[in-house]
């Protein structure tokens, strides 16, 4: 039986190379010729997701976005091998996914502490940019029938800048993931740029307000929940950037609730807000990664991530593809308890 269109429209968090597991449920999710993609928000590395979907979607649709998403990891990966960033032997025996062991990570989170990337990195040199430039065909993305939306944070005014198609080039990807510890700010027209993620991982709004698909899938990377109170240093910072980086969503989210609850349906602005649809893929995996692991980006880890985003994604079919352009399986009255 063939199952009738839905239109969706995809939220991608940025995580660094946990960004892999959204590769995975994206990778699962383009074998459903019933989903119809109609616009991609991305930060960091979501919006590299995005981009590369958007870009092979546009030369060969589903399997062409398929390919170009696992040449981009392939490519991240390869480029990784040089790295110093490498897990210990220890750690590579046990099967432990970290770099907390690893001299040349703690070197470098220390020196972090000390000196900016002006110092350390004065030439301003990301490896990001060549595999961009080698697996995204950003001309492709200003004639896409996908909608694109990438974050990035305006290092003047903390505002997020949302970058659309046309306007989508490698530079614009790059401030998207730019962390200031690690990056030198991505400058675009003369405006300085940081990791999106601060202003908004990713940005919901754009979803609502320009595509006509009012469900939203958002595949999660870093966790709203954590059961254990954080107690060493490299725990509790961990902490404070995952909820940093779910803060401005979890607003977005709580404000549709909210515009929901007072909607009315009666007219066309309102009957469009009270029908927004929201659904949720994520993992418990992220929560038993060390934020090391971001960095991480050997293939084989690469792999564990995206098998993962497989299966996660397969469960969420399993359990509501009948819901999706039905009705929201993330509660999002649950958002306002408390407020």
């Amino acid at each position: 039986m063939t199952r009738d269109t839905v239109l969706v429209d995809l939220a991608l968090q940025g995580g660094g190379a946990h960004g892999a597991f959204t590769w995975g449920v994206l990778d699962r999710l383009l074998e459903e010729p019933w989903l119809q993609i109609e616009g991609i928000s991305g930060t960091s590395a979501g919006a590299m997701n995005a981009a590369a979907l958007i870009s092979g979607y546009v030369v060969d649709g589903a399997d062409g976005a398929r390919a170009a998403l696992e040449l981009f990891w392939r490519r991240v990966s390869e480029a990784a091998r040089l790295s110093p960033l490498q897990r210990n032997p220890v750690d590579v025996l046990m099967g432990r996914w970290t770099l907390d062991a690893s001299p040349f990570f703690i070197a470098t989170d220390i020196l972090s502490r000390l000196f900016s990337p002006y110092d350390l990195n004065p030439k301003g040199v990301n490896p990001l940019r060549e595999i961009l430039a080698e697996t995204v065909d950003f001309e492709s993305l200003a004639r896409a029938r996908i909608k694109l939306f990438v974050t990035a944070t305006s290092v003047s005014t903390g505002r997020a800048r949302v970058f659309k198609n046309a306007d989508v080039t490698p530079d614009a990807l790059l401030a998207s993931a730019c962390l200031p510890t690690m990056f030198q700010a991505v400058e675009i027209n003369g405006e300085a740029y940081w990791d999106g993620g601060y202003s908004g991982n990713p940005t919901i709004t754009p979803l609502i307000r320009e595509c006509e698909s009012t469900d939203t899938i958002l595949v999660q990377i870093n966790p709203i929940e954590r059961k254990s109170v954080p107690r060493s240093a490299t725990e509790i910072l961990n902490r404070l950037n995952e909820v940093s980086f779910n803060a401005v969503l979890l607003k977005e989210l709580r404000m549709i609730a909210l515009l929901r609850r007072a909607a009315n349906p009666g007219d066309a602005e309102g009957a469009r807000w009270a029908g927004m649809r929201i659904h949720r893929i994520s993992t418990e995996m992220m929560t038993q990664l060390s934020a090391s692991s971001k960095l991480i980006a050997e293939w084989d880890f690469l792999c564990v991530l995206r098998d993962e985003g497989r299966r996660a994604a397969q469960d969420f079919l399993d359990r509501h593809d009948g819901d999706v352009g039905v009705r929201s399986t993330l509660h999002l009255d649950a958002l306002l308890e408390g407020i």
